[in-house]
């Protein structure tokens, strides 16, 4: 068989080939199955983070997404990416939605659409037990703090005078620190810093009762997709109403909403 002959006959397999993988493509979106894609970066117990299965996440958002997923119809898709890049990858169209414990502020409204507020937090400080110098966040001045990057936590560090504040790529970095000395605090989204230390069993910790901030959490949305916005606030408005949502946040805070 001349060269010829030969590329022309793997072209026209190519050909067929790709007419065989567009019809399986049409087949899919014919059977109507829709994907939520979601973004999260789960390291952010007992909100979201990796379960026992390398490709399953768990936690209250993880449930609570799939829980509103199954009330639109559709099937939920979890994409782990660092908390950073969520809103650049909404933007960009990678994903449909973000639930990893986001705040929602000013800032982050300007690029984004959130949902109706579905959990209210607030930043509090983990120590040493035997730290008896600070007692709340006036006594952070001067004072080394670990955050974990791209949080509110973050921001509020950096506007206590005089404190060195070191980002961290994951809340769990921040525990570690503190464990090393290589800090005075860790401040974090107080449910965070409880069920570190339930979950380690560490007594050589303790969280201090007072909160900074008062904050409510979101479902970040394309800022040009009105559309789903209005069907995630559907959905969780139902879960809130039949009592789904009372059962998840009772499942991972031990107490009724």
């Amino acid at each position: 068989m001349s060269k010829r002959i030969l590329v022309l006959c793997m072209a026209a397999l190519m050909a067929v080939m790709a007419m065989v993988a567009g019809c399986g493509s049409d087949k899919k979106a014919a059977d109507g199955e829709k994907v939520l894609k979601v973004g999260t970066n789960a390291d952010f117990a007992p909100f979201e983070f990796q379960g026992t299965d390398p490709n399953a996440y768990d936690g209250f958002d993880m449930d609570l997404i799939r829980a509103i997923g199954k009330e639109m119809g559709y099937k939920v898709e979890i994409n782990n990416l660092a908390f950073d890049g969520l809103i650049p990858s909404l933007e960009a169209g990678n994903i449909d939605v973000i639930i990893s414990g986001m705040t929602i502020n000013e800032e982050r409204k300007q690029k984004v659409l959130f949902s109706d507020p579905y959990y209210q937090s607030g930043l509090s400080i983990m120590v040493p037990k035997d730290n008896d110098s600070i007692k709340g966040f006036s006594d952070l001045k001067g004072k080394k703090i670990a955050v974990q990057i791209g949080t509110t936590s973050a921001n509020e560090a950096k506007k206590i005078s005089g404190a060195e504040v070191k980002e961290l790529n994951s809340s769990a970095d921040t525990f570690i620190e503190l464990a090393a000395k290589g800090v005075d605090a860790v401040i974090n989204d107080r449910p965070v810093n409880d069920r570190y230390i339930v979950e380690s069993k560490n007594d050589n910790v303790k969280t201090l009762p007072e909160l900074l901030t008062a904050e409510d959490y979101g479902i970040a949305i394309n800022k040009n997709n009105t559309e789903l916005q209005g069907k995630v606030n559907a959905a969780l408005k139902k879960l809130k109403e039949n009592g789904e949502y009372d059962k998840l946040y009772e499942k991972w805070f031990g107490a009724k909403k």
